[in-house]
């Protein structure tokens, strides 16, 4: 009870990041101190695949939480690998994104609604786009991604000088918007460019989602989909049930094929002929999948083309989640059903058709309280690492790694304690990995003591 009143006093004066802010822990805080959550002990769940729902609540406003739980495995350092995170850049203002736009150039969002570029070992004087006037920033709201389009440093092909940002609006709500390269220097946007995609509704501030990215190539012309990941509308425990339902898009991840034209036609995108509404339209057609509380970051497979979706949880299990290459659009992933392994809402008995149960989940508590989401490691500095996904949690800064050990049998092994606050992963051309974390400190992953 000590700890859940001493994280809530923290809370009220220290800011959180984008997707785990102060307002998770003083609203939904309250439920732990009921449910005693934060004494659940530490454990990171290594499990099959299984076709059954666990009965016992994950835990509700009003319910206990279960005591039922998969099979779990102490996690142990990964042989032959010592890894150590070595300072890029500092002094950013809530570096929640990093990722590169074809070339060797860093891209780091900062959540009051800056781009910033870093080359050859230090920031540009200069944002790349600066937004801040159109952003409302500060708990789980601000500017929280960019997608640079596949072919954005080629020139004379679609796409080229092309990207588009996941921000919050002055009224809280979500926009994805495109904008362009300035003709004129290639080390800034051009802030009159923006065209808006979408305009989504917030009913309440936390649980934003925020990120794009695009997806393998998978059109019928060799396209790469947007895809956009949005949180269940926030609150606690999805009061307006958003994630299940197929009238918003809300708790969905959005699959969506961008305009390129220079001149683009409303709604400045198409909808894919396979996405599972498509026959919907605009907007609702951009729904690929369902059933998810706060997707803090996704990532493709650069090789095999599988996603990984890190959900953040309610009060109990933190999870991965796992969908193969080429696997058709429709999933669920069973929010509000579901928090991990557990029935949320109702408390037992939530078995549906179809439900898409996480391959990794986690207990809060222990001084773990949320996932933050990573990437499949494809480069080449870190060899004992290939192939595998790498996830933290924001509290304890543990960063782990999933590795599907056989068909259907996934292994979390912790690799590095690294005692920051990590808000988010990021790769660069060459599939290197970074972390930024809340001391506005961008770090890459490295070999070392």
């Amino acid at each position: 009870m000590r700890q859940a009143l001493d994280i809530a006093r923290r809370a009220a004066v220290r800011p959180y990041p984008a997707h785990y802010s102060a307002y998770k822990y003083l609203f939904e805080a309250n439920m732990c101190y009921r449910s005693l959550s934060w004494l659940v002990p530490v454990q990171i769940v290594v499990l099959l695949v299984m076709l059954g729902c666990n009965s016992g609540n994950g835990t509700d406003e009003t319910g206990a939480p279960s005591t039922s739980a998969p099979p779990a495995s102490v996690p142990s350092v990964a042989a032959g690998t010592a890894l150590r995170l070595s300072p890029v850049v500092t002094r950013l203002s809530g570096p929640v994104h990093i990722t590169h736009a074809g070339d060797e150039r860093l891209f780091i969002v900062e959540q009051p609604g800056r781009i910033r570029i870093v080359q050859q070992g230090g920031l540009t004087a200069a944002p790349f786009l600066d937004i801040v006037s159109l952003v409302q920033s500060g708990g789980e709201q601000g500017l929280l991604s960019v997608a640079f389009h596949p072919a954005y440093n080629l020139p004379g092909t679609p796409g080229f000088g092309l990207f588009w940002v996941n921000y919050t609006n002055t009224n809280g709500d979500t926009v994805i918007a495109r904008y362009t390269v300035s003709s004129a220097n290639p080390q800034q946007a051009d802030p009159a460019s923006a065209l808006t995609l979408l305009l989504i509704a917030q009913p309440f501030s936390n649980h934003n989602g925020g990120l794009n990215t695009f997806g393998p190539v998978e059109g019928p012309a060799g396209q790469r989909y947007l895809y956009i990941g949005m949180g269940d509308g926030g609150s606690g425990g999805d009061p307006q049930n958003n994630a299940q339902r197929d009238d918003t898009l809300l708790g969905k991840l959005l699959r969506l094929d961008p305009s390129l034209e220079a001149r683009p036609a409303l709604p400045f995108y198409t909808i894919p002929p396979d996405n599972p509404m498509a026959v919907a339209g605009a907007p609702l057609g951009t729904i690929w999948a369902k059933g998810l509380r706060n997707p803090w970051r996704f990532a493709f497979d650069p090789i095999k083309g599988d996603l990984y979706i890190a959900d953040v949880g309610q009060n109990s299990w933190e999870e991965v989640d796992f969908t193969p290459a080429r696997t058709p659009g429709g999933r669920n992933y069973g929010w509000r059903l579901m928090e991990g392994q557990s029935c949320f809402n109702p408390p037992s008995n939530c078995e549906a058709p179809g439900l898409e149960r996480p391959v990794a989940v986690y207990a809060n508590g222990g001084g773990r309280c949320a996932i933050i989401g990573g990437y499949v490691y494809r480069g080449t500095r870190l060899p004992a690492l290939t192939g595998m996904y790498l996830y933290a949690d924001l509290c304890s800064g543990e960063i782990f790694g999933l590795t599907q050990v056989t068909p259907g049998v996934w292994q979390s092994t912790l690799l590095l304690s690294s005692g920051r606050s990590i808000l988010t992963f990021g790769e660069d051309v060459q599939h290197e990995l970074y972390v930024g974390s809340d001391d506005g400190t961008v770090y890459q992953l490295v070999a070392g003591p």
